[in-house]
Parts: structure tokens; C-alpha cells; sequence
């Protein structure tokens, strides 16, 4: 009996050594508008999860999720206000129905040992993870307005379930500020197979990465807006990847092994296609017979559509690496390296002129790779720390409440955290800050479940005398490294000066700083002060709400900083209310999006958007090496009415556009914001990018094709000396003209029609 407890203590203590640390620190994050007593961290254990392998675990889990019972459900259209973190320690769930994960829910698994999230031979449901159900004919939730969820870490197996019975590991319509990562989908390799493992039918995402999918008639089945998917892996599946509709998606270091098709994007046949187009980058199809399936022939519709980019994709016994209908061959396989090869229209930078062949692929700076691939990072989870390692927000007095000035505790935070080698734990909360925080070199912040730091106060109400929120490095060009991961900065009451992200450090190549799902949103929640009562929208009205101005500028990229990977960053400028029960449309201004001003460079923008500013949402200038997947913007939902010249002044050190000067003589809806603008830059890297104009002064009658595609004139601008600008697969919606160039239209969209927006596949500046 001794020794049996001894044992048992031997076991206890070295199951509790080898926790991950977000299993083992004192959670105390806290949600101000949830209520009182209101938990956001919840282990399922504690809920009376087993993880034996043996017991139905269903119950326990959807306990964890969904306590207390005012979380955001059947009926609720979304909120900010109940957010929750729901922990699965290492283990086997059983689970025979389908988990639902309320808004604003990241499921967390621990990384160290993956639970596994195993279905009952009877399972009854749509996906073991059901993102979005069908409560009825409809999706609970407008699945482009999903926002702030995460599922990372598990294995998800469905092969207790019969082969012909049907079963789906995950199904995911969702949008911004979502992701999936680091998950393996197990399913039977029995011909017989009908199982999927992740289904996504529709919404506007979005982002993935590190997924593994093994066996089932289909790893993913998915159609989307635009996505950006990084290190999916497919084996032996019989079709890897099923496209059902899309705008523009792109594929990093995609693998597909031993599967009968790779990727089909043959849905809508030849007369109809539905997908607009695939961008496949650094990626590697090994013992597949065909490696991608289309429905295009000449004379196909629309146009563009089924347009394709394929560049640096190795190919391992794999006969036919492009069919075309009735199996035909398109372009042959075999075992080689595809270096560049494309079809649809281009324009270099004349056009259009259709394409299908070869084409030079991008000559890439070596500063922006790593073993001859496109640099890329995983989020960090910090695996190998304890709970020792940890600064927690809130144990350094920061309190969280929307209320507290926490300046002073934040910045001890921070300071503590960095100069100790440790990283600080934002607790979940709502940040008010007063006052510039700095962030020094080492400085590691993670958050609990997307926090919020806050600019609040006069300090950030100059718009003539503009400064950060965050602050990371003192001066543009200080070196150092520094690593963000899953927060929101903001604002709480009107800031009109305020610069959320200020970006001066300047890390090395071989070790870049990193984002990864940090967001900016202005506006749209509780606690905000921009919500329907005070910034409901105004159609027809040119005046400006002074107190619904939110930011200055979203982020700021300095002229001396270098070496910055962001990856699934949102800087969305709110369009509507997220906490009002009709999602009710609102006017709030932000000024500037993002601004890249380095004349260093080396920038990589993985899967990144940025959404309703005034003047523009992306703006290089003197800039270089930038490296972008699948950027996606939307013009502020207000314009032209006030159109984009006011209210913020034209500056000319910021190098703003001067819409007063530069639309004389421009027809239609000139003064809109620029979705994206290129001054004076070289080397810019874009695979993939959805730039859409959908209002005019609220009114969507001008997007459409019938309409004329006329909700603004120009969207997409290259200026001065630019060089070397290439965009794969540029796709645009609601511009009469799709790029110009110091003031011409190169392309526009009735020459270039798609699925819904127009698209160039190939665009060059030489």
C-alpha cells in the first residue's frame, strides 16, 4: 500500500512537471461585461471530462463551453462580452455528438501531447467541431461576420465510425480572426470511404496552417471568400482537396502524398465554374495521379475563372500535374520541379492578354527565404517553459476592467517580463491605457483569449500630434527581437491621435520579430463607446461624428525597422456593432491602415487584412522585400459620403494620398480609400489579394456586374519609381479600374470578369 502510493506520487509529480504551462498558472482573467463571477479559462476536466479513452466525454465538454448560460448560442447573432478560453489536457475524449463552440471560443489543446477528440461509432452530428450549425435551414451565425475564435492543438479521428457512414472532423464557416492550427484529421483509407475531414461552405477568412490530414474520400472540402492555408498535408486521401467556390485562395507548402487527386477545382463545370482561383507556392505532390483537376476549356465561364498560379512546386511521381475535362491532359507531370506555370490573364504591365504555360517565377530575395523556400514561422507556444517563466497582467496589479487606468501595471509587466527572460500572460481583460507603452527588446506577450489594450483619454486626442498605444523599440531602427501573439489593440472613447502599433525595431534576418493573431479593432464593442448609440450610421449625411473618431493610423512600420513577420493580423476599423442583435451598421474613422515606410524591408504579411480606413488600408512607400499572401481590404462602408478627404488632413511626411489633387479629372467615386497603394518600392511579392469597394454611402446596388462595378474608380495604385512589383491573383470588386499606375488605369474589371470579383492572375511591373 506504501509503495502504491509512493507510485502514485511519483506519477502526479511527473505528470504536473510535464504540463504545458497554460495548464498549470493561475488563471485570472476576467470579462467586464460578462457578468459578475464570470470565468473565461474553463479546463474540460474540471467540468468532469475524463480523456480515458473510454468514458462519453460529450456532456463535460459542452458544460465547459457553455457555462454560464449566457453565452453566445442559438438566437444570438454575436458578442464580445463572453469570451472564453476552453483547455483540453493530453488525452482521449470520446465524443458522440458534435462539440459547438460558442462565439468567441478558442479551443486549446495542449501542445506538448495532443488531446485526441475520438467519435463514437453512433456519432450523430456535423463535425466532431461544429463552428457554425444548422439549427435550422440557416446558419446560426452570418458566417462572414465569425470573428475571434481559435481551435490549435488535437487529433481529431473519426475512424470508429464506419467507412460508408457519413462523418466530418470539423466543420468551419467563418471569417477574420479565426484559425485552425496545428490539428491532424484521422480517417478510414477503406475504398469505401465517405468521410471528410473538415468542411467549410462558406464566409470571408481567414487563416490556417500546420494541418495533417490522413485518409478519407476528402481531407477538406471547402469554399470560402479567400483564405490563406500554410503546411497542410494530405496523405492518402482520394482527393485531397475538394475547392467548392472561392474568390482567390493561396496554398504555402502544401503537401499532397499518395491521394488519387490533389486538388479539384472543377465545381460548376465548364459553363459555371465557381472558383475563382488558386495560387500554389513552395509545395511539394508526391505519388498523386493527378495533381490538379479543372473544369477550364476554352471558351469556359466566366472568363478568369479556374485561373491558376503554380510556382516552385516539386513534383514526385505524379503523371498529369494539371487536368483539364474529360481527363485530358493540360500539363504533363512526372518527377520534377514545376518553377513557374500559370493560366488566366495577365498583365505585364500591358493587358490583357490571355495565358497558359511557363512563366518566369518571381525572383525572390534570399533575405526573404530559408532553405529556398518563403520564410515562415508557427505561432509560438512556448512549449518548453513553466509556469515560472510566466508574467502574469494581472498578478502585476493591472486589473483588466475597461476601467482602471493600467498604464503603470502594464508597463512593470512588460519591463519585468523582458528584462527577466520570461513571458507576460495578458490575462483576458479590457486595458485601459492613458499614456505610451513601451515595448522593449525580448519583450514576449501572449494573451489569454484576446484581451484588449485600450488607448483611452486626451493624450491620444491630437490629431495633430499623433502618438502610439504600443511602442515596440524607442526609436525607429532599435535593434532586438520581440514576439506578439493573440490580443486586440483598441481604442475606448474617441483618439483621434492615436497610432495603435508603432513599429521601430529592427531584428536580424535570421531571427525576425513576430505577430501572430494580434489584431487591431476600433470600434464595434462593448465598452468602446462606438457602438449603435453613439455612431449609428447616417446615410445621405457628410458630417462627421468628431466623438466616433477611433484612430490616427492602425500601424505604423517606421523608416529604420526591419525583419517583421505578421501572420493572421486583422486591422479592422468596426462597420458595425458586434454586440447589437442585427450586427447594425455603424460610422467610426480611422485614418490609416497599415504603413510599411522602411527603406531596410524584409516584411512578411501571412494571411493579413485590413479594413475601413479613410485615406487607405495598405501603404508601402520607399520600401522593399515585402513577401504577402492573400491581403484583403474593404473601402469604408461611408464613403463618398464624407469621401476620404476628411476628416484627416492630408500629411505629407506620412506621404498621404492627396485625393484633392490627384482625382482632378477622374470620373465616379474618386475620393475612396486606396485598398492598396505601392510608392516608390521595389521588390513586392504579393500571392494573392482581394481588394473590394461593396457600398456606396451604405448602398450595395453598385458591386454588382449589372450595376457597372462602380462603387469607387480606383482601388489598387503604383507611384513614382516603383520596380518589381509582382501580384498573383489580384482580385477586386466595386472598381471601375483594378490598378493604375502613376494615375492610368492598366486593367479594368469588364475585361477581367470572375466568379464575382474581376481577377489578373499575373501582374508585373517589370
Amino acid at each position: 500500500m506504501r509503495f502504491q502510493t509512493f507510485l502514485s506520487g511519483v506519477i502526479t509529480l511527473a505528470l504536473s512537471v510535464n504540463a504545458y504551462w497554460l495548464e498549470d498558472i493561475t488563471h485570472q482573467g476576467v470579462a467586464p461585461f460578462g457578468g459578475d463571477g464570470y470565468t473565461v479559462f474553463r479546463n474540460v476536466k474540471d467540468f468532469g471530462a475524463k480523456g480515458d479513452g473510454v468514458t462519453d466525454d460529450t456532456a463535460a465538454i459542452t458544460q465547459a463551453m457553455n457555462t454560464p448560460d449566457n453565452r453566445c448560442l442559438q438566437g444570438c447573432a454575436s458578442t464580445t462580452t463572453t469570451p472564453a478560453v476552453v483547455y483540453f489536457p493530453s488525452g482521449t475524449y470520446i465524443i458522440s455528438s458534435s462539440i459547438v463552440p460558442p462565439y468567441f471560443t478558442q479551443m486549446i489543446g495542449d501542445p506538448t501531447n495532443r488531446p485526441v477528440l475520438k467519435a463514437t461509432s453512433n456519432f450523430q452530428g456535423f463535425g466532431l467541431i461544429d463552428g457554425n450549425p444548422y439549427y435550422t435551414q440557416n446558419l446560426n451565425w452570418v458566417s462572414t461576420n465569425v470573428f475571434y475564435r481559435q481551435v490549435r492543438n488535437f487529433v481529431i479521428d473519426t475512424t470508429g465510425v464506419a467507412p460508408g457512414t457519413a462523418a466530418t472532423g470539423m466543420h468551419w464557416p467563418t471569417s477574420q480572426a479565426t484559425s485552425i492550427i496545428n490539428v491532424e484529421f484521422n480517417m478510414p483509407t477503406d475504398p469505401s470511404v465517405v468521410h471528410v475531414g473538415l468542411f467549410i461552405e462558406s464566409g470571408s477568412g481567414g487563416f490556417m496552417s500546420d494541418l495533417t490530414f490522413n485518409g478519407g474520400a476528402t481531407g477538406a472540402s471547402m469554399g470560402n471568400q479567400q483564405y490563406t492555408m500554410r503546411n497542410l498535408v494530405f496523405n492518402n486521401c482520394q482527393t485531397g482537396i475538394i475547392q467548392l467556390w472561392n474568390w482567390g485562395w493561396t496554398y504555402i507548402g502544401l503537401q499532397i502524398n499518395n491521394c488519387q487527386k490533389g486538388i479539384n477545382i472543377t465545381a460548376g463545370g465548364s459553363t459555371a465554374l465557381n472558383v475563382g482561383s488558386i495560387t500554389v507556392i513552395d509545395s511539394t505532390f508526391k505519388d498523386t495521379p493527378v495533381g490538379i483537376t479543372t473544369a477550364w476549356q476554352t471558351g469556359a465561364e466566366p472568363a478568369t475563372a479556374a485561373s491558376i498560379i503554380l510556382e516552385n512546386l516539386v513534383l514526385d511521381n505524379v503523371p498529369v500535374a494539371v487536368e483539364g475535362p474529360s481527363s485530358s491532359t493540360i500539363l504533363e507531370g512526372g518527377t520534377t520541379t514545376i518553377a513557374g506555370w500559370g493560366q488566366g490573364h495577365q498583365y505585364t504591365p500591358d493587358g490583357p492578354n490571355s495565358f497558359q504555360g511557363s512563366i518566369t517565377p518571381n525572383s525572390r530575395p534570399t533575405t526573404l527565404e530559408a532553405n529556398s523556400v518563403f520564410y515562415s514561422r508557427s505561432k509560438p507556444q512556448y512549449e518548453n517553459i513553466t509556469a515560472s517563466d510566466i508574467v502574469s497582467a494581472r498578478s502585476s496589479g493591472a486589473k483588466g476592467d475597461a476601467t482602471t487606468d493600467d498604464t503603470a501595471a502594464l508597463q512593470s509587466a512588460i519591463n519585468s517580463a523582458a528584462s527577466g527572460g520570461k513571458v507576460m500572460f495578458l490575462d483576458h481583460g479590457i486595458y485601459k491605457i492613458t499614456k505610451t507603452l513601451s515595448v522593449p527588446d525580448g519583450a514576449k506577450i501572449v494573451g489569454e483569449g484576446y484581451p484588449v489594450i485600450a488607448a483611452s483619454g486626451t493624450a491620444f486626442g491630437d490629431m495633430s500630434n499623433p502618438i502610439p498605444l504600443l511602442q515596440v523599440g524607442a526609436k525607429s531602427g532599435d535593434a532586438g527581437q520581440v514576439e506578439f501573439s493573440d490580443f486586440i489593440v483598441a481604442s475606448l472613447g474617441a483618439a483621434p491621435g492615436a497610432t495603435l502599433i508603432e513599429w521601430n525595431l529592427a531584428s536580424t534576418a535570421t531571427t525576425p520579430s513576430g505577430m501572430w493573431d494580434v489584431h487591431a479593432r476600433v470600434g464595434g464593442f462593448q465598452g468602446s463607446d462606438f457602438q449603435v448609440a453613439q455612431c449609428l450610421k447616417d446615410p445621405g449625411s457628410s458630417t462627421v461624428n468628431t466623438a466616433c473618431i477611433g484612430a490616427y493610423m492602425l500601424m505604423h512600420v517606421t523608416p529604420s525597422a526591419s525583419n517583421l513577420y505578421m501572420e493572421n493580423t486583422w486591422l479592422w476599423t468596426a462597420d458595425h456593432d458586434i454586440e447589437d442583435s442585427n450586427n447594425t451598421q455603424i460610422t467610426v474613422y480611422s485614418g490609416r491602415g497599415l504603413y510599411i515606410e522602411s527603406t531596410v524591408g524584409n516584411f512578411w504579411l501571412i494571411g493579413t487584412a485590413v479594413e475601413h480606413n479613410n485615406l487607405y488600408n495598405y501603404q508601402f512607400a520607399n520600401t522593399k522585400n515585402i513577401f504577402a499572401s492573400m491581403l484583403q481590404t474593404e473601402t469604408p462602408y461611408y464613403q463618398p459620403q464624407p469621401d476620404a478627404t476628411q476628416p484627416f488632413p492630408v500629411v505629407s511626411d506620412l506621404q498621404d494620398p492627396d485625393f484633392a489633387t490627384s482625382c482632378s479629372g477622374v470620373s465616379g467615386n474618386c475620393a475612396n480609400a486606396w485598398g492598396l497603394r505601392i510608392i516608390d518600392s521595389s521588390d513586392i511579392y504579393i500571392y494573392g489579394a482581394g481588394h473590394y469597394s461593396f457600398f456606396d454611402n451604405y448602398s450595395t446596388t453598385c458591386s454588382t456586374v449589372d450595376a457597372g462595378e462602380n462603387c469607387q474608380s480606383r482601388i489598387v495604385s503604383i507611384e513614382g519609381s516603383s520596380s518589381n512589383v509582382n501580384i498573383y491573383a489580384l482580385n477586386t470588386i466595386g472598381s471601375l479600374s483594378m490598378i493604375d499606375q502613376d494615375g492610368t488605369s492598366l486593367a479594368g474589371w469588364k475585361d477581367n470578369v470572375n466568379v464575382f470579383p474581376s481577377n489578373v492572375m499575373l501582374f508585373r511591373t517589370g
